[in-house]
């Protein structure tokens, strides 16, 4: 699977441990940075970088990471498609694609630190979305919310 990365300077630090961890899945990253760090950028911009990945389907999944990931995942969720959630625990990380088919995950660098983040990107690149009717039709009314913009 394809996983596009995104982190501004509050997510920097955390930058590396998700995407070793990614590749340590065997899966494969889309960089879309930041590259260098930098103190006067915007997650707002990282966030889209990973939403248009996974609106061409260049990318099947995204991580974003901020300084606390709500940001991230506020600017994440205002794109067509994209099902971002702020996840500081496992079992969301996992149950957010089971249950909602989550296809980005945010993070906080300042909340978590590196194994906790790996723990996260486990559960959240492993996890499949069920299939079960239940979720399909809760899935089809957020997507119905979605195309309806109310």
């Amino acid at each position: 699977m394809n996983i596009a990365v995104g982190a501004d300077h509050g997510g920097y630090s955390l930058k590396d441990a998700v995407m070793d961890e990614v590749k340590k899945q065997g899966h494969t990253v889309i960089d879309c940075g930041a590259k260098l760090y930098d103190a006067t950028d915007d997650y707002p911009d990282f966030a889209r970088a990973v939403g248009l990945k996974v609106q061409s389907g260049e990318a099947e999944r995204g991580i974003v990471v901020c300084g606390s990931g709500v940001g991230a995942a506020i600017a994440a969720t205002k794109m067509v498609g994209v099902r971002a959630c702020l996840c500081h625990d496992t079992y969301s990380a996992r149950q957010g694609v089971e249950h909602d088919n989550m296809n980005v995950l945010a993070l906080g660098a300042r909340i978590i630190g590196d194994e906790l983040a790996r723990e996260l990107v486990r559960a959240f690149v492993n996890a499949k979305f069920n299939t079960d009717p239940r979720f399909q039709r809760r899935l089809d009314k957020v997507l119905k919310i979605e195309k309806d913009k109310s």
